[in-house]
């Protein structure tokens, strides 16, 4: 019998490692964001605008695993789908490691940068990692891919 990948795109890349491991305070990481190819190059003229809500509240949404940002937008065809390589100075990180946290949208209010959801913690149906981040200025485009 056969082992089989399972993947979600027709470009196989490995998962990062570090995106399994928690983010270490004030450290800069590698990051991505998935977006449109017009929002891309809005977000590398202007700066990222952050959501004004969702599973954290109010931020920018990225990860360290680029298999999760190469799925966003959802609702966009995969030919459609730019991802955005960034740099993330991650501030002081609060780990959101299941619904109903008590700090799931208000971690800002407590004094923390990134909001951090670490992989196959129920969170998201994807299992993998996800950050939220409050200030778009903690963040650097490195490269539109």
């Amino acid at each position: 019998m056969t082992n089989l990948i399972l993947i979600d795109s027709h470009v196989y890349i490995p998962a990062c490692l570090g995106s399994y491991t928690e983010p270490v305070p004030d450290k800069v990481y590698i990051m991505f964001h998935g977006t449109t190819k017009q929002n891309a190059e809005l977000i590398k003229k202007n700066g990222f605008r952050p959501s004004a809500d969702g599973m954290l509240g109010r931020g920018v949404y990225v990860s360290r695993d680029i298999q999760k940002a190469s799925r966003y937008p959802l609702h966009v065809d995969e030919s459609q789908r730019y991802v955005l390589k960034l740099l993330v100075n991650v501030g002081k990180v609060k780990k959101i490691d299941r619904q109903g946290h008590p700090m799931q949208k208000t971690w800002h209010n407590h004094g923390y940068d990134t909001a951090w959801v670490p992989p196959n913690c129920g969170m998201v149906p994807s299992g993998l990692e996800e950050d939220c981040v409050w200030d778009p200025r903690r963040i650097r485009v490195k490269e539109v891919m």
